[in-house]
């Protein structure tokens, strides 16, 4: 397909692989990565042969352009063999889903997947239940519908993410335009490149199309520092990352991206006139952890300082240089770069990264306002004469009626979709004249534009069982369940107030349940660790309080604390109640025998 990429001279390895000079050694994965060349073997040989899976090494690969390899543990049979299909993801910077994909994607997953779409915790369809042999077709109508897959999983940035909601003022048009410029900036050459050749039959017509000012900052990345070495990838080299990178975009008191969470996170600051005036810049967040190990955990992202706009830019991309390089490439579990600055501190990583990766000045970062989690559910003034509504999706899943209906909407009005981090769906573009026939179609799928209340609003969990080769247990399944366990618990004790629940099958942290107060994580079957007391705002990390809990006992186990947080009379939130109390008087609570019903 290409030529293989050659070696680094010798001014080359000392300056850019500072993680092999400094003793560590590459891994079986970070060697089989360097001889893929840049992600195309055995993947390209394997899509041409009759089998119905893909090989170990061929699923590594598929990663980075976006599709797992699953298999439907419920339909194993003894002496047969696997049900063998894959999950696709699609690059959507900012959530953003034009029409015509939309209407592709309704099509493809009704012919060639199990029906539905999801919407992710990162602003992107999924799509599950397609066959090997189809995927090429499916990835193929992707791409020529305005599309890609090209980097939605595999370690390399990821969907960027920004506020969904389509708003033409307050900083928001900027927001989704620096999302857009980041994606642009952090995509792959020659990934790209092998991506188009698999795909799409070598039609590099349908690579991304770079602004001027876009074009001149990845020239950057063959400059001493930023150059991998390799000029077939500049920017990442022939093993990419150590592992998964992400980054978010936001405005001020915005946080719908649960900012905190990500490698990197942007705050937009605008002058009058709409344009980005800065950034504060938030560092090395991350959610995913192992059990029963303690040398994996979930962080929050640290502040590194305010960045001029004219510098932006290049910052995003010197500070994934930086994770490059010094990312741990021995050991994968620990290979995030929230691991790195864990380890190394604050400090020593600005130090690090104004030395040698980055000429512009860091400044004392700019104050914001209270950060709100946002969701823009029910009817909003999109603009003069446009409305968006947003419709919520229990744990993102697109289906049947309201799938439908969607698509009928879409096609008739001709509106586009923009997907939440909540993984809700946004119709916007509705014009003044439109809107009540909108909402008359909504209302007869069961969607009606009053204010939503209850704990569903914000909860949200990864897929799970039986698909997700993590999973331990349920989530996305038994999360509707868990949902109304809660809210009856609440209305028995007479409590109005909500909680942010999060739930997740295993300990990655698919769906970010470590910043929920109240969150399940998969432990064993029908088993959750329960981690309590992050902010409904997503500033605080929860903390583990019971290993394991029988989904069974949800009640009976949450009971003391919810009465306890009843009888303060307080207006705290539970989650800012959890955390005023010392894990003691927490755990004390959790011990109390809940046998008996409360008066």
């Amino acid at each position: 397909m290409k030529k293989k990429g050659t070696k680094p001279n010798n001014f080359e390895a000392e300056a850019l692989f500072p993680c092999i000079a400094n003793g560590q050694d590459r891994s079986k994965f970070e060697q089989f990565k360097a001889d893929s060349n840049f992600l195309a073997d055995p993947l390209g040989s394997e899509l041409k042969n009759t089998s119905n899976n893909f090989s170990n090494d061929a699923v590594q690969l598929l990663k980075f352009h976006g599709s797992y390899q699953q298999d439907n543990r419920e339909n194993r049979k003894k002496g047969s063999d696997k049900d063998w299909q894959m999950m696709l993801r699609l690059r959507s910077p900012a959530g953003y889903i034009p029409a015509s994909l939309f209407i592709a994607l309704d099509e493809l997953s009704n012919r060639l997947g199990n029906k539905t779409l999801r919407a992710t915790t990162r602003q992107a369809f999924q799509m599950h239940g397609i066959r090997k042999e189809n995927l090429k077709e499916v990835i193929n109508k992707i791409v020529t519908s305005m599309g890609s897959t090209l980097a939605a999983c595999g370690d390399i940035n990821r969907n960027v993410m920004a506020p969904a909601a389509p708003y033409e003022k307050d900083g928001y048009p900027a927001a989704r335009a620096l999302a857009y410029e980041i994606a642009d900036l952090l995509t792959p050459v020659a990934a790209e490149n092998t991506y188009l050749e698999l795909w799409a039959d070598g039609n590099l017509s349908y690579k991304i199309s770079y602004s001027k000012k876009i074009t001149k900052i990845r020239k950057l990345q063959r400059s001493k520092g930023l150059f991998s070495g390799y000029a077939q990838e500049p920017l990442y080299g022939q093993t990419y990352l150590p592992r998964k990178f992400k980054c978010a975009v936001t405005v001020p008191g915005d946080n719908s991206v649960d900012l905190l969470t990500h490698d990197i996170g942007l705050v937009v600051f605008t002058k009058q006139n709409g344009s980005i005036k800065g950034c504060n810049v938030y560092v090395g967040g991350g959610m995913g952890r192992m059990h029963n190990s303690d040398t994996t955990f979930a962080r929050t992202a640290d502040l590194l300082g305010y960045v001029k706009q004219e510098h932006v830019l290049e910052l995003v991309q010197s500070i994934l240089a930086l994770q490059r390089d010094y990312g741990n490439r021995k050991l994968r579990k620990n290979a995030r770069m929230k691991y790195l600055i864990h380890t190394k501190g604050i400090q020593w990583f600005k130090k690090t990264l104004t030395s040698k990766y980055f000429k512009g000045k860091i400044s004392s970062p700019y104050p914001e306002p209270p950060a709100k989690l946002k969701d823009y559910l029910g009817w909003n003034k999109q603009s003069p004469g446009l409305w968006f509504v947003g419709i919520p999706l229990i744990s993102g899943r697109l289906s049947g009626k309201t799938k439908a209906k969607i698509r009928y909407l879409v096609e008739k009005f001709k509106l586009e979709i923009r997907l939440t981090p909540n993984q809700d769906l946004l119709l916007c573009n509705i014009g003044n004249y439109q809107r009540s026939s909108v909402k008359n179609e909504l209302m007869d799928i069961g969607i009606k534009p009053a204010p939503y209340k209850s704990v569903s609003r914000h909860a949200l969990a990864c897929p799970a069982l039986p698909l997700c080769g993590l999973a331990i247990t349920e989530a996305e399944r038994l999360l509707p369940a868990t949902i109304k366990r809660i809210e009856n618990q609440l209305k028995l004790l007479g409590i109005e107030k909500s909680i942010l629940l999060r739930m997740t099958g295993c300990p990655n942290g698919c769906a970010r349940p470590y910043m929920a107060e109240l969150a399940l994580v998969g432990s064993g079957i029908n088993q959750y660790q329960l981690w309590l007391g992050g902010s409904p705002n997503l500033q605080r990390l929860a903390k583990p309080f019971l290993p394991k809990m029988h989904i069974d006992n949800l009640e009976q186990t949450l009971n003391p604390l919810f009465i306890n947080w009843r009888d303060t009379k307080q207006s705290k939130s539970f989650g800012d109640f959890i955390s005023s109390l010392s894990d003691q008087v927490i755990m004390n609570l959790l011990s109390e025998s809940s046998s008996s019903t409360d008066p």
